[in-house]
């Protein structure tokens, strides 16, 4: 994804088919719903993980452009893909959860189902890194400008593109607003790799494409013309799979993701730990996080197989529970000790950040409220980090 330009606010324009303007496809209803917000990922509970659907075919349900016999480049370029059967097949299972949140929330946007597979012919789903500053990051290969102009946050600490659900939102929702405006959906891809500035110009310039050829003929740079030949020709595979000599994976209720809420700031180490991955496996679910530190302040959630799930929800109870009992009563603590005392309005105390701790944990621990805590410390938000010392009362 490159050269795109910040959204406009554009006047809603009837939803067509790629092959032409049409009344709006009526699609089957989805069985496994996604909350508007991106709240969960499937399955819809961590403790009840969805029965296994056949996600190939409600795939092709919701395919709306050209398929394989539509020009030469797209068999061309599905006969590259499954060049290794074996090694094509394996590489889809090992994307294949991040493929079905991907359907999910297209289904929600009502996007165009060749649109799932896009991370592919960006990234093969991979979470790639922006190793410079000005270079595309993510499985959705975003630039940093497009980044902002799609509310991803991109810091030093956290990279929003490298966040499954909130960049595949950002995504889906720049798609939908193309296709409103342009109302082919191969437009819409046009305008995904060149930019909807330059699509704009060529279609004041040249008119909107005809129905055919497949791949509209406006004068697009080759790279464009071959990102949408890519897209539809692995759409082709999924569509037939025997033709190329592959069987498309299926994917066990337990590899499904889950959206796990966290409401306080953890080391990465912790929580591989706590969820009994290793660092590397959750690492690559949570990208997003550039530091050592899960930053509950930049998201409040983290990616995890619906497998692993319990056991990191009661690695992280216990924790709380051990670090509660660890902490004597103020009473027992000998006069000028620092951390675990009680305030006092003439005598303000100090308690250092330990792996684990929340505000609305000291606040509790201390009998004063998060408010007092943070108006004390001069905080925004909820975020605190390991090490951090916080005052706890004030001398006035």
């Amino acid at each position: 994804m490159s050269r795109r330009l910040l959204p406009l606010t554009l006047t809603l324009v009837l939803t067509a088919c790629a092959t032409g303007p049409s009344q709006k496809t009526h699609h089957p209803v989805v069985t496994t719903p996604i909350a508007t917000d991106g709240s969960r990922l499937l399955p819809p509970s961590e403790t009840a993980p969805q029965a296994q659907i056949d996600v190939w075919q409600q795939l092709r349900s919701r395919f709306e452009m050209a398929d394989c016999a539509a020009d030469p480049a797209i068999t061309a370029w599905a006969r590259t893909y499954t060049r290794h059967p074996k090694q094509f097949e394996s590489q889809l299972s090992a994307v294949l959860p991040r493929l079905i949140y991907v359907q999910q929330v297209a289904d929600h946007y009502d996007v165009a189902g060749e649109f799932v597979l896009l991370p592919w012919v960006e990234s093969h789903f991979q979470p790639v890194p922006g190793r410079h500053r000005n270079r595309a990051a993510g499985m959705w290969q975003i630039m940093p400008a497009t980044a902002g102009a799609m509310g991803l946050r991109v810091d030093d600490s956290y990279d929003g593109r490298l966040d499954v659900p909130a960049a595949t939102h950002a995504v889906m929702k720049e798609l939908q607003r193309y296709h409103r405006r342009f109302n082919d959906w191969r437009l819409a891809d046009y305008a995904f790799n060149a930019g909807e500035f330059a699509v704009r110009k060529l279609v004041k310039k040249h008119g909107a494409p005809t129905e055919l050829p497949a791949i509209p003929e406006l004068p697009v740079r080759r790279g464009t013309r071959e990102h949408l030949s890519k897209l539809l020709a692995i759409a082709c595979v999924v569509r037939e799979p025997a033709r190329f000599g592959v069987t498309l994976p299926a994917l066990p209720p337990e590899r499904q993701l889950v959206k796990v809420p966290v409401d306080q700031s953890l080391s990465i180490t912790d929580a591989a730990s706590h969820a009994g991955m290793s660092v590397d496996r959750f690492k690559h679910l949570n990208a997003a996080f550039r530091s050592d530190t899960i930053d509950a302040q930049a998201a409040s959630y983290l990616v995890l197989p619906a497998k692993h799930v319990r056991q990191f929800r009661t690695a992280l109870v216990n924790e709380a529970s051990t670090a509660d009992a660890d902490r004597e009563p103020a009473a027992s603590l000998s006069p000028g000790s620092a951390d675990n005392s009680q305030p006092s309005a003439t005598s303000p105390r100090h308690h250092t950040v330990r792996s684990g701790d929340s505000l609305w944990g000291i606040a509790r621990h201390y009998s004063v409220s998060v408010d007092q805590l943070r108006s004390w410390n001069h905080l925004r938000g909820q975020s605190i980090k390991p090490g951090l010392v916080l005052k706890v009362g004030s001398a006035h």
